[in-house]
């Protein structure tokens, strides 16, 4: 069974991940976050926290 779990460590799921990461860093940067690790972890507790910091809601 586990290896029917799909790993994110192949194919271009990589840079994919990579890509949303530095995204979410560039934006908490353009919000006037000097702590990503805090922004990071704010945001992570409520969907809508990213959307708003993006404008989306």
């Amino acid at each position: 069974m586990p290896e029917e779990i799909p790993q994110l460590r192949t194919g271009s799921a990589p840079r994919a991940m990579a890509t949303w990461r530095n995204l979410a860093i560039g934006a908490l940067r353009l919000a006037g976050k000097s702590n990503i690790a805090a922004g990071l972890r704010h945001n992570a507790r409520d969907a809508n926290r990213p959307l708003t910091l993006l404008g989306l809601t």
